[in-house]
């Protein structure tokens, strides 16, 4: 569908301006209400927290209540735009956790590049909020932030560019390898790009079985090597001595091209070279390493995926955030841990091989959508994603031994949350049956 510069800016300041807004969650009408909601009755919730903390679960919102927290320093195809004008991306990020999960969420945009200060704001903001979804912030800053303030705060934190990504992509790309008859500790996989992305999704693939020998990272300088000067920390993890030194090099017989890089770096020619049965994950946005066309047309037993909405194969981050921080606040788990991520590839990589909602297809026109090389994930709109993949993250804080609130009945909490989304969530069904 296209979108006009008109339409952007119209949808963004009318009818009133921004994308999100503060509701009640309790009566108001009467003075009894004003009464309980502040002033005397406020001060009983106030005492029982100061007596325990973790009745602050009980009182308050923070159990349902995410920070969305940037400085605009990589923007998703803006690049380094500034917090000001990070803020559109970040109540939109606000608005899908409500579409989606029912999860609040509230929008911070810092005005630092400073690592520490950026540390210190989110550290003394955070008993405010049950989770912190930290967005798109550059590389390799982001790394340090986030694993900092895992170490020092006791709530969930997650760098969603980093780890959103890698668990859609390791979703995707395990389906992608069974169709295409493949095995993750046998493939040789090329990745163009080294930004968080990038080495997010290859660690997540190489804690799912592939070994690192069989990866080659290339950046705009071609073949990341131990031989070259001036590589950052983060670079020389993923450093090899193989003998090439380009991209076109480097796919050759190669079974996996990762891109996350900038548009038209491929051809058909050098597609062509690869191994019989390819993976592309083609993720430059707005337009990927090769085009769908191009690719296809080049090869036929190609398994192709991007981040476009009109293509097959969408690798898209809502298929995951909203839900992991929904399991992640359910279990009132005190970080997102390697457990977690995994349950959440594992549960999105399992309901792609279910049967597809009659209301899904019609969503997308697609009657023939079902498991298959252009159907390797969920779509956005599959409502049985809140029911399968946040019980499964709640199971693997639990396991895990994070959870601060451990859920032991896994079939209620299920029936709970479709309950939730049937009930509260009139936003999403709007979206699916206006589709109809």
């Amino acid at each position: 569908m296209e979108i006009t510069i008109e339409d952007a800016l119209h949808y963004h300041e009318f009818p009133s301006p921004g994308k999100i807004e503060i509701l009640p969650s309790k009566p108001y009408s009467s003075a009894r209400d004003l009464s309980l909601a502040y002033s005397p009755g406020v001060a009983v919730p106030c005492e029982a927290i100061h007596a325990d903390a973790a009745d602050v679960w009980k009182y308050t919102g923070k159990g349902n209540l995410v920070a969305i927290i940037s400085n605009g320093t990589a923007v998703l195809g803006l690049g380094n735009i500034g917090p000001l004008a990070a803020k559109p991306v970040m109540e939109g990020k606000a608005l899908l956790f409500k579409v989606f999960a029912g999860i609040n969420a509230f929008d911070l945009e810092l005005d630092t590049t400073d690592v520490e200060k950026f540390i210190d704001t989110v550290k003394a903001v955070a008993p405010t909020f049950g989770g912190i979804n930290l967005e798109d912030i550059k590389a390799p800053e982001c790394f340090e932030i986030e694993e900092r303030l895992k170490r020092e705060c006791n709530i969930p934190i997650m760098h969603d560019d980093q780890h959103g990504t890698a668990i859609i992509v390791a979703a995707g790309m395990l389906n992608a390898l069974e169709l295409q008859g493949k095995k993750i500790e046998d493939v040789r996989m090329v990745v163009n790009g080294a930004g968080a992305a990038a080495i997010a999704c290859t660690r997540m693939l190489m804690s799912l079985g592939m070994p690192k020998e069989h990866i080659v990272m290339c950046d705009s300088k071609g073949v990341i090597r131990h031989d070259r000067t001036g590589l950052n920390a983060l670079k020389q993890q993923f450093a090899t001595d193989q003998n090439l030194h380009t991209l076109p090099e480097a796919l050759v017989a190669a079974d996996v091209f990762l891109g996350l890089s900038v548009k038209d770096v491929l051809s058909s020619e050098i597609l062509r070279s690869m191994a019989d049965r390819p993976i592309v994950f083609a993720l430059a946005n707005p337009d990927p390493e090769i085009s769908y066309t191009l690719a296809m047309n080049a090869r036929p037993d190609l398994i192709f995926a991007t981040g476009r909405s009109d293509l097959p194969n969408q690798i898209n981050n809502v298929l995951g955030f909203p839900y992991i921080f929904r399991g992640a606040l359910d279990s009132q788990a005190s970080c997102i841990n390697e457990e977690m991520k995994h349950a959440a590839v594992y549960a999105l990589a399992a309901l792609a091989k279910e049967p597809v909602p009659s209301q899904v297809k019609a969503a997308y026109g697609r009657e023939d959508m079902s498991y298959g090389p252009e159907y390797i994930l969920p779509t956005p709109f599959d409502p049985r994603l809140l029911s399968v993949v946040a019980p499964e993250v709640a199971k693997a804080a639990t396991r895990s031994g994070v959870a601060g609130k451990p859920l032991t009945d896994i079939d209620a909490y299920r029936n709970l949350l479709e309950e939730m989304m049937h009930n509260e969530n009139e936003i999403f069904h709007c979206v699916v049956q206006r589709s109809h």
